[in-house]
């Protein structure tokens, strides 16, 4: 990589910190806690959700941040991503694994927001919960699984930018790039 990418990479790194952090102590600390105050189900619900609401824009920006600095670390290295044996690989794994972590996200939202609407004393949230009814039972489920995935994906997100710095050392990019031009012309020693 030439040059520096020093916002860029903090976009990035900051974002993904904030992402797997807020994400693993929502689903321990918070959701915990919510339980314990709460007495029953429903209280405990509202109070996850009112938690989980305050978190939400700033997920949103960790998210954009993240999404952001990987875009422009792609574009930075773009020539190592074709050239080098290894990183097109672990860049593909961890676009995919980026997208499955966003899903879950946006999925345990989903899910936590319907919750909220079937907990929730106001009248015009119980009218909106009868409208789109859910057997809370089974949201409350896929939402604790849903809201362990997130930081189980993103901390694979941490282990492959791990690996990405390490396949950034200069001997690794000589010896990554000589393995593919090898591999591109067989006939080499």
């Amino acid at each position: 990589m030439s040059g520096h990418h020093t916002w860029i990479r903090s976009l990035h790194d900051l974002g993904l910190a904030a992402w797997f952090g807020g994400s693993l102590m929502g689903a321990v600390g918070l959701n915990g806690a919510a339980k314990d105050i709460g007495g029953t189900d429903e209280t405990g619900a509202r109070i996850a959700s009112s938690g989980w609401a305050k978190w939400t824009p700033v997920n949103a920006a960790a998210l954009g941040a993240h999404l952001f600095g990987g875009g422009g670390l792609l574009a930075a290295n773009a020539h190592r991503v074709a050239t080098q044996q290894g990183v097109a690989a672990s860049t593909t794994a961890k676009t995919v694994i980026t997208a499955a972590a966003l899903a879950a996200t946006a999925y345990a939202r989903t899910l936590g927001k319907k919750i909220e609407l079937a907990s929730s004393p106001d009248p015009q949230d119980a009218e909106k919960a009868e409208r789109h009814p859910i057997d809370t039972t089974k949201a409350r489920r896929q939402l604790a699984y849903a809201q362990w995935a997130v930081p189980a994906l993103t901390g694979c997100l941490v282990i492959l930018n791990a690996l990405h710095g390490e396949q950034q050392r200069p001997k690794e990019q000589l010896h990554g790039m000589w393995r593919r031009a090898r591999s591109a012309t067989p006939f080499l020693p």
